[in-house]
């Protein structure tokens, strides 16, 4: 791993046992992400994307699931092997996480600042004093006119935006060198989301701060990433800088997704839609889990294809063994 990459995951393979069976959440997802780079990773619900997020802090219960194979290296430290203190010190410190949902993330008990001030004095050696000052500098940086009305405040009684962006300044409060955030704009209106998005993307800039950005809005990758993984019931199928992936998509697949834009359609006509659904992760098919739903599978397609680079690319990479040109992406 080069000096400048700050999470690295090879892979990896997840499952969970069931009563009859066995899920295969993830499936040998391999992903890098370099110092104050912000990547994606984009998919429909169920394609492992929180997983992939909430493996990288070691968030699910242990004993929940079982790693077949795989490794995760998160600022040098070994995630999957790591002591509970070692992965403690990385929580919150050199590594932040924005939840999807504020109300759930933020302690509705108490009040912004007394959360606010606990997590920066939990990994700063500052006074209480201080570490108000720092917060109430962090809300400012949020475009909060009184930060202090705000610290003042339970969470409750602050809109959706303005809690999210609340998750953001905590996010940021011990100056980490890593954020992960998963689908932190899904329940924001348009507008709001491009302000909380805009604002996110300016601190970790000024900060150099990486970022693992989980969507499943190809519209907020456009606009937020500067690279992404494209993933699809448990495996990474696409990746690339965003704008050969948008522009020059490989695989059926991510074609699929980005046909289904509103965007990308005429006005008036009716929008396209992949067929079928993901297939049951209990029972994967053999080989291209995609195969049942595309237009394009063949007899090779019951092998498994690796995350390849595809012809005539720059590190575009595709898992799919009829690759498309740069004509049929763009029809």
């Amino acid at each position: 791993m080069d000096s400048r990459t700050v999470l690295s995951i090879k892979d990896l393979s997840i499952e969970f046992p069931l009563y009859e069976g066995t899920l295969k959440a993830l499936n040998g997802v391999s992903l890098t992400v370099k110092q104050g780079e912000i990547v994606g990773i984009v998919g429909e619900s169920g394609s492992g994307k929180s997983i992939t997020a909430m493996m990288t802090m070691r968030l699910l219960g242990e004993g929940s699931y079982r790693v077949r194979t795989g490794s995760i290296d998160m600022l040098g430290v070994d995630i999957l092997k790591a002591s509970e203190k070692e992965i403690c010190e990385l929580r919150g410190g050199d590594v932040a996480m924005i939840f999807q949902e504020p109300m759930t993330a933020l302690n509705p008990t108490r009040k912004v600042g007394k959360q606010m001030v606990d997590v920066i004095r939990r990994h700063q050696r500052v006074s209480k004093g201080q570490a108000e000052e720092i917060a109430a500098g962090l809300l400012s940086d949020m475009h909060f006119a009184d930060p202090e009305d705000i610290l003042a405040r339970y969470p409750f009684e602050l809109s959706g935006g303005m809690r999210q962006r609340v998750l953001i300044a905590l996010a940021f409060s011990c100056n980490p060198k890593v954020i992960i955030a998963d689908e932190p704009t899904t329940a924001l209106d348009v507008t709001v989301q491009k302000q909380v998005l805009m604002l996110l993307k300016k601190m970790a800039a000024e900060r150099k701060t990486a970022i693992l950005f989980i969507t499943h809005d190809m519209a907020v990758v456009s606009q937020f990433c500067d690279r992404v993984y494209v993933m699809y019931a448990g495996s990474l199928i696409e990746s690339g800088s965003t704008r050969k992936v948008l522009h020059s998509p490989r695989h059926p697949y991510t074609r699929g997704l980005l046909a289904a834009l509103p965007e990308t359609a005429a006005p008036g006509t009716q929008l396209k839609s992949i067929p079928g659904s993901v297939p049951d992760l209990s029972k994967l098919p053999v080989g291209c889990a995609f195969q049942s739903r595309c237009s394009q599978s063949s007899e090779k397609c019951h092998q498994k294809p690796a995350l390849a680079e595809a012809p005539q690319t720059d590190a575009h990479l595709c898992a799919c063994w009829h690759p498309l040109t740069d004509l049929e992406a763009v029809a």
